[in-house]
């Protein structure tokens, strides 16, 4: 059974940074496109860096240049540096390897950006 297990969130200020990880068991994500995902509250859930197995990433606009998504096949885990935080990154962040449910999602790591 799939389970994924986020961590690394916390409050931090503006301009901060953070790293996110995330272990998943279960299966081994080796060949399988895996990405972080946020929502932020009164919002849709929205995609923010996708990695492939072949290591090519996708970022969305609004964290360009800002988060770098990496991967360890090793440990079938992910994590997500955040640096330049800014107060709309506070978000509930999610990952999640392309095989699992749609409707699965692992508990989150919450990730507040204040002064």
């Amino acid at each position: 059974q799939v389970q994924l297990v986020e961590s690394g969130g916390g409050l931090v200020q503006p301009g901060g940074s953070l790293r996110l990880s995330c272990a998943a068991s279960g299966r081994s994500f080796r060949f399988s496109t895996v990405g972080w995902y946020r929502q932020a509250p009164g919002k849709e859930r929205e995609l923010v860096a996708s990695i492939t197995s072949t290591g090519r990433t996708n970022y969305a606009n609004s964290v360009k240049g800002r988060f770098t998504i990496s991967r360890e096949n090793a440990k079938n885990t992910m994590y997500l540096q955040m640096s330049s935080l800014k107060p709309e990154d506070t978000a509930v962040y999610y990952c999640k390897p392309d095989y699992v449910p749609v409707d699965y999602w692992g508990q989150g790591t919450q990730v507040t950006v204040s002064s």
